[in-house]
């Protein structure tokens, strides 16, 4: 027969955890000398699933304000990303810098 722990006559209460929302990170796209407009606008295509007017638009953003926002993610997501992004501009010899900001 199984035993049970005694019971002490306290009633136990239901608490809710409140779950937050995820800090969101930006992650940046800076300009340089060396990485080309169609190079960056593959980058926003294919690693950042950006339509092509809008990978247009922000590369356009970084060409002539020096900076441009790739995405706005959780931090594990944008950190992916911008290792991706990276390792492609490296794979073909761009020194495209890629960094994540909180937003």
């Amino acid at each position: 027969m199984a035993e049970f722990p005694e019971h002490d006559g306290e009633v136990l209460t239901e608490r809710r955890a409140k779950l937050e929302k995820p800090k969101l990170f930006k992650v940046l796209l800076h300009n340089d000398d060396f990485t080309t407009m169609e190079f960056v606008v593959f980058v926003l295509e294919h690693v950042f699933k950006r339509a092509r007017p809008e990978a247009m638009e922000i590369m356009l953003s970084v060409h002539y304000n020096g900076l441009g926002v790739a995405g706005v993610y959780p931090y594990e997501v944008a950190y992916m990303k911008q290792q991706k992004a990276m390792n492609l501009a490296k794979s073909r010899e761009y020194p495209l810098l890629v960094t994540i900001e909180e937003e």
